[in-house]
């Protein structure tokens, strides 16, 4: 395991999860719900910034490594998964749309081990609707988290219809990744 500048990042993105969820543990004496709100969408914009950057910087210094390209997407889907089921357990966000989310991870998560163990994983790289999916995702949970209007524009009603957004590219880009694995899959239950 190569300690890096970019595997650094991904650590502390990983070890930011606990901090982020700690927080609406914290009794409102301590820390009110707004100021909870405005710390985890802090923690949350920080983490999707370094996943940005620890990516940027493997590639400029030439510190790419396979523990790296293992680990970034495990800490980026944990700290999704967190902040979905926290938004779940806030009433932010339907257990629906959580589960959608976070079973597509699953799935497709499975699926390119799957299809790397076989010799295909180009088949299901990241595509241009899994980008729009991350991008609608990465926006609305912010806005989810803020829970606010900011400067007269209702953030939680935008993240709200933009969190839909992103359940239905996740259902459309399982089903694009899906169906460029079904021909592999068919040739191996023959």
């Amino acid at each position: 395991m190569p300690l890096n500048i970019p595997n650094a990042l991904t650590w502390a993105r990983i070890a930011m999860i606990p901090v982020f969820v700690g927080l609406f543990y914290l009794p409102e004496s301590w820390m009110p719900i707004a100021t909870q709100n405005l710390v985890a969408t802090v923690i949350f914009v920080a983490a999707a910034v370094t996943d940005w950057f620890d990516g940027y910087l493997a590639r400029a210094l030439g510190q790419t490594s396979a523990f790296g390209a293992f680990l970034d997407p495990v800490a980026d889907k944990l700290m999704v998964a967190a902040a979905l089921i926290l938004l779940v357990q806030l009433g932010r966000v339907d257990a629906l749309i959580a589960v959608v989310i976070i079973g597509r991870e699953i799935t497709i998560s499975a699926l390119r081990e799957w299809m790397a163990r076989v010799g295909q994983s180009a088949s299901v790289a990241v595509a241009y609707v899994g980008k729009l999916k991350t991008t609608a995702q990465m926006v609305a949970i912010p806005m989810l988290l803020f829970d606010a209007s900011l400067y007269g524009f209702d953030l939680r009603l935008a993240g709200e219809v933009l969190i839909y957004v992103a359940a239905a590219l996740t259902l459309w880009s399982m089903g694009y990744y899906l169906r460029r694995a079904m021909p592999l899959l068919r040739e191996t239950e023959e």
